[in-house]
């Protein structure tokens, strides 16, 4: 869909005709959230670089027309830009065979200064993994290895994360910064999904200026800083000590102090208390008891806050519901979820969008589905 409303022209209303490589055109501020969308839908090339299409627009690279992301129009590009160094090419200069190459990962997040990469078992040598990636993203000063959710005692039920350095300097705190919203963070102690950028960047469009927010599940800020940004006043809740110690100094970086009510507690303890406009159920656990990175989750999955979430809504506001479902039940599970919850409240509820958020893992999808509830 593109930024008018339109549906994406089709193969033989391109713009520049021809058998060349499909590229999307969007305005560049608008750059990296269409980026990490595309991403989501699975369209995304990355093996051709961002081209600059005239001075308000770029040209992102796509292998197939976008059905969700909202674009101004598709063309042919005549000459592609080609990556012309990746990792595999910096491993190669460091002795790695073909065959260690099929241990090498391939794909990571740059959060601020810091790269975060899960590491195949079958990795030969991971600290060439992290200097490679250092010279890759050359503002980068540390590499993390992924290595899940902590599963045990506080840790799991705080979802914090199991990283450790392999390259670069040990001080991994840094600020990552998407749209102007500044996020203070520590990515070896609190979580953080550049995946999920496009749907932060969204939270800040779809406030009004002055609702009532309610962010059950606050972690740094993610939802809460675009939104009180917006001039939202969001009631924020988070239990993980660390994350809701950047949630405070990241209310201060931005400049929302006055907007933001922060509560390190259970969002279920302060439910009753809020009227909120909007909530916005950020968490989730995922198709199969797991969470995003494969690992055991906290007791409690995303749909059983949802009678707190009821509570804490008035009538005719917005819940922003959150869940990883296996794609064969798109969309009946989440829904039959909400259905359900709102049944129990003897409240109707109407579906105002479903989206894609990004991959979970195989099969499985990050989704949200927003719905007035009545």
């Amino acid at each position: 869909m593109t930024d008018d409303g339109a549906i994406p022209p089709a193969d033989d209303a391109l713009e520049t005709r021809g058998e060349g490589p499909l590229a999307v055109v969007v305005a560049k501020p608008r750059s990296e959230t269409a980026i990490e969308s595309l991403r989501a839908e699975g369209v995304y090339d990355d093996d051709r670089r961002v081209r600059e299409y005239d001075a308000e627009t770029v040209a992102l690279p796509v292998t197939d027309p976008p059905a969700e992301t909202r674009v101004r129009e598709v063309i042919r590009q005549v000459d592609p830009d080609r990556r012309s160094r990746d990792l595999e090419d910096l491993l190669l200069e460091r002795g790695w065979s073909e065959t260690d190459l099929e241990g090498a990962p391939g794909s990571w997040a740059v959060v601020g200064s810091v790269v975060v990469v899960r590491l195949p078992e079958r990795c030969p040598d991971e600290a060439a993994v992290g200097e490679a990636l250092l010279e890759l993203h050359g503002e980068a000063e540390t590499v993390l290895a992924d290595e899940g959710i902590a599963n045990d005692g506080a840790a799991g039920t705080h979802r914090e994360p199991r990283r450790r350095v392999i390259a670069g300097v040990r001080d991994t705190e840094t600020i990552h910064t998407e749209h102007g919203t500044r996020y203070a963070l520590d990515p070896a102690r609190v979580m953080f999904s550049p995946g999920n950028q496009a749907e932060r960047v969204r939270m800040g469009e779809v406030v009004a200026d002055g609702e009532c927010v309610f962010d059950m599940f606050a972690g740094i800020g993610y939802f809460t800083l675009p939104m009180a940004r917006a001039g939202a006043s969001v009631t924020a809740t988070e239990i993980n000590p660390a994350a809701f110690r950047y949630l405070l100094e990241n209310a201060v970086l931005n400049d929302v102090t006055d907007r933001i009510e922060a509560y390190r507690a259970d969002c279920r303890d302060l439910a009753e208390e809020v009227a909120a406009d909007r909530v916005v159920m950020g968490y989730y656990g995922s198709a199969d008891g797991t969470d995003e990175q494969g690992r055991g989750t906290r007791t409690d999955e995303g749909h059983e806050f949802l009678p707190a979430a009821l509570s804490a809504l008035e009538p005719g506001g917005v819940v922003h519901y959150h869940e990883a479902t296996p794609e064969s039940r798109l969309w009946e599970r989440p829904r039959s979820r909400l259905e359900r919850a709102a049944d129990r409240e003897r409240r109707e509820l109407e579906v105002l969008e479903k989206r894609r958020v990004k991959s979970h893992s195989a099969g499985v999808a990050h989704v949200v589905i927003d719905v007035r509830v009545s």
